[in-house]
């Protein structure tokens, strides 16, 4: 007899978490750090997804949302595009022989022909690549940058009527 009911609770347990499948690990997002001054400072005209290459001192870092992507900036170098000026602290409880130097230059992982179409767009009409957020996606870290053009001050005094003025209206509407 306990056999029998230790069998029915295990056949019970893998009935219940085939219901658990349709959330895939890649369909989970964390943000761990955002750079709003980017959509303040610059026109966004198109993002991308990248990959970064990482030490693991930094990953424990950024997962712990140590990250600072204010001035970050993307240039080019043999072929590669990598960040630059991005302050990932060092980790706390690590010694300072395995940690690593926190505004030190990092790959970032595109294909070609992603590298070769941001290269033109910046050479040709003068455009900056800008890291915007870093995320968890599933277990990798993956940074979403985008290609802007730098406002001058009237564009942003134009953004900043145009945002008091949707304010003003979605105020007004609630009444």
């Amino acid at each position: 007899m306990f056999f029998e009911e230790r069998f029915f609770t295990t056949t019970m347990a893998k009935v219940s978490h085939k219901g658990n499948k349709s959330l895939k690990k890649e369909d989970v997002f964390k943000r761990l750090a955002e750079n709003r001054y980017a959509k303040f400072q610059y026109e966004i005209l198109e993002t991308i997804e990248a990959g970064i290459e990482l030490l693991g001192t930094e990953v424990k870092s950024i997962r712990s949302s140590n990250v600072n992507l204010r001035d970050g900036y993307c240039s080019f170098r043999d072929g590669e595009i990598l960040l630059l000026n991005v302050h990932i602290s060092p980790h706390k409880n690590v010694g300072s022989f395995f940690n690593h130097d926190p505004l030190r230059n990092r790959k970032l992982l595109l294909h070609k022909k992603e590298i070769i179409k941001l290269k033109s767009q910046t050479e040709k009409k003068g455009l900056t690549i800008i890291p915007l957020s870093i995320y968890l996606k599933g277990s990798w870290i993956k940074l979403t940058i985008g290609v802007g053009k730098g406002k001058k001050l009237y564009d942003k005094r134009q953004a900043d009527k145009q945002k008091d003025i949707k304010r003003e209206i979605k105020i007004a509407l609630k009444r």
